[in-house]
């Protein structure tokens, strides 16, 4: 069985505060095509302009770190087909340390289930939304995890000050982040494959995917 866990991006949607939605527009027409193709042959060819953390997005080390790898660089390994992990964490803000006890997390992907999914396309989903402590950062980026995801705005609380220890940490430990998945209650606790690959952009450190599950 295939899960889907991503934000379908639509014009005009806001994903972040202060982030531009996505724009639809086309390079080349069906009525158009017409002039180019034989006769009952036609084709569309859409232009598409969006901010790179739009719906559900990777971060790659070079997001935080000029000389960190980016999505042309990482390898693929690190974003498809992973053993997958769910860790509940429903009704918390602050997602700390305690969440985590007891799990084996090395060479996993682990998603954060808080459920703020729901909000998403609201204003309640941009603000007051759950977050991984820093504490809780270091021991993933300490225990070997593959990536790491959320369903929420942000990995990292988000205050005006714009500390972000949970990337700072992830990413120079080479750990990709999964931020705005949706979903994650479809899923089992473990024993999924998790994908997340992007397009191999170089020069660019975030980008949207189209993030899915495969439960067996």
């Amino acid at each position: 069985m295939i899960v889907e866990l991503s934000h379908r991006i639509v014009e005009g949607m806001t994903t972040y505060p202060g982030v531009p939605g996505p724009v639809l527009g086309l390079h080349l027409s069906r009525e158009d095509s017409r002039e180019v193709y034989a006769p009952g042959t036609e084709f569309e060819i859409g232009v598409i302009t969006l901010t790179a953390n739009t719906g559900t997005y990777l971060d790659t080390p070079y997001h935080r770190y000029a000389g960190g790898a980016d999505l042309a660089r990482v390898p693929i390994e690190k974003l498809a087909d992973l053993p997958g992990l769910v860790v509940p964490a429903e009704g918390r803000r602050a997602i700390g340390l305690d969440a985590f006890d007891g799990l084996f997390v090395r060479g996993r992907a682990v998603l954060v289930r808080t459920g703020w999914d729901a909000h998403f396309g609201t204003e309640t989903y941009l603000s007051g939304h759950p977050y991984l402590t820093s504490e809780a950062a270091e021991w993933l980026a300490e225990q070997g995890a593959a990536l790491v995801g959320i369903d929420s705005l942000n990995i990292d609380d988000t205050p005006p000050g714009g500390e972000r220890p949970a990337h700072t940490v992830l990413l120079a430990a080479g750990i990709p982040i999964v931020e705005h998945l949706t979903g994650l209650s479809a899923l089992p606790a473990g024993g999924f494959r998790f994908h997340a690959a992007p397009p191999m952009v170089s020069g660019m450190g975030t980008f949207p995917v189209r993030a899915y599950a495969v439960i067996p």
